[in-house]
């Protein structure tokens, strides 16, 4: 992949600290890449480009963040098919069901999730979990 992008929103730290080691991964195998907050970017960034990751922790009831997030991922939704993505985000309850939906309304809309699932990690990442989160960045930069 020649340029690809890591978006996200962490309340904790945690997801950020994801984003980061993902970012890192990905520099490895992309020519032009970056790591930015959702609020520092606008959907429209990622509509040229042939992959991209987007990071969000579980909020409330297991959703995706309401008020920054959601608007964002309804604005990807609409130019997402053919995309080669990873989604990836913390939690601190519950079983995941927050990602199995945001799987489902991605591959829904055309989109290839790289790595089959979305990565979930709960609370802060451990070494491991950044090394995974490290792999999948490679793997999305070489999609």
């Amino acid at each position: 992949m020649k340029k690809s992008m890591v978006v996200y929103w962490s309340q904790t730290g945690n997801t950020e600290a994801m984003a980061k080691a993902i970012g890192e991964g990905l520099k490895s195998t992309c020519e032009d890449s970056c790591v930015k907050t959702v609020s520092e970017v606008s959907a429209s960034d990622l509509k040229d480009l042939e992959g991209f990751a987007l990071g969000c922790p579980a909020m409330g009831d297991e959703v995706l963040e309401e008020t920054e997030f959601e608007p964002f991922i309804e604005e990807v939704e609409q130019f997402v098919g053919g995309k080669k993505i990873v989604i990836f985000g913390s939690y601190g309850w519950g079983d995941g069901q927050w990602m199995r939906d945001w799987k489902d309304r991605m591959e829904a809309a055309g989109a290839q999730i790289i790595g089959g699932e979305g990565l979930m990690i709960n609370d802060a990442p451990d070494d491991a979990g950044l090394e995974t989160c490290k792999e999948l960045g490679a793997n999305l930069g070489l999609a």
